[in-house]
């Protein structure tokens, strides 16, 4: 199969880049780049419920991403990273309040 084939099928395939499945998990990763500028912010300005929303909606939609066909491994992944940034959030929140006196 030749380059141009296989940039054709990419092209024409039912998640590639003229629908909206491949563009809306590449938006997405803003969600993610802010949950890991958030890394730098110190714990006790974080918002637990921000944080568990983001989690929420990546469990949900990474479970949503593996239903729909085609399977869309980009929302997935994109989504499986939005929960493990509100995860390690929920987490350092949780650590900094355990250790208050």
């Amino acid at each position: 199969m030749s380059l141009t084939t296989r940039f054709q099928a990419l092209l024409d395939h039912p998640a590639g880049p003229k629908t909206v499945f491949f563009w809306a998990p590449m938006m997405k990763w803003a969600l993610v780049i802010a949950g890991l500028s958030d890394l730098k912010r110190p714990p006790e300005k974080l918002s637990v419920s921000q944080s568990v929303a983001l989690t929420a909606t990546g469990v949900i939609w990474t479970r949503y991403s593996t239903q729909i066909i085609p399977i869309n491994y980009a929302l997935m992944s994109v989504n499986m990273f939005v929960a493990g940034t509100g995860i390690t959030q929920l987490y350092r929140i949780w650590n900094y309040r355990r250790k208050l006196p």
